[in-house]
């Protein structure tokens, strides 16, 4: 099974990388976390943040490959706890599916995206900066796998 990240923006902290990084490294080849950064939505005083929406949802859409169950990482999602991710990390890896996830930009994910999004998933009912969402999921991932493989990272 091969986790994707879809996520948009590009050129991020050395923190966000590191963090993302650290995380992702730790999990094995069966369990593979990808991060694919997608360039954000032109966005000017003079266009519509929803044209902006309309081209990064373009540019997530053509990034997913057909095989790949969809998940939005939405504030309107439901929440998981992380027992909660590891039953469905566990079902992903027994249904023989790969996974994108995908991040918006700035305004969000365009609703049309949303509309083919399985399930969508909260990290919080607080925003949170985009660039941290990259290491909160890459670390709930790992602690996801490592509960399921009784590994003493969780407690």
């Amino acid at each position: 099974m091969k986790i994707r990240l879809l996520a948009v923006g590009q050129k991020m902290p050395s923190w966000v990388t590191e963090g993302y990084q650290e995380y992702a490294k730790r999990l094995p080849a069966d369990c593979a976390l990808e991060l694919v950064e997608i360039a954000p939505g032109h966005r000017s005083k003079s266009s519509s943040k929803e044209k902006a929406m309309q081209q990064e949802a373009d540019a997530l859409r053509k990034a997913l490959k057909p095989q790949e169950l969809l998940l939005a990482l939405d504030v309107k999602g439901k929440p998981w706890s992380t027992e909660q991710l590891a039953d469905e990390l566990k079902q992903w890896r027994m249904d023989g599916h790969d996974v994108a996830l995908i991040v918006g930009g700035p305004d969000g994910i365009h609703p049309e995206l949303l509309q083919m999004a399985r399930k969508r998933w909260s990290l919080s009912s607080l925003t949170l900066p985009h660039p941290l969402v990259r290491v909160v999921v890459a670390e709930q991932i790992y602690r996801a796998w490592t509960l399921l493989q009784g590994h003493p990272y969780h407690k």
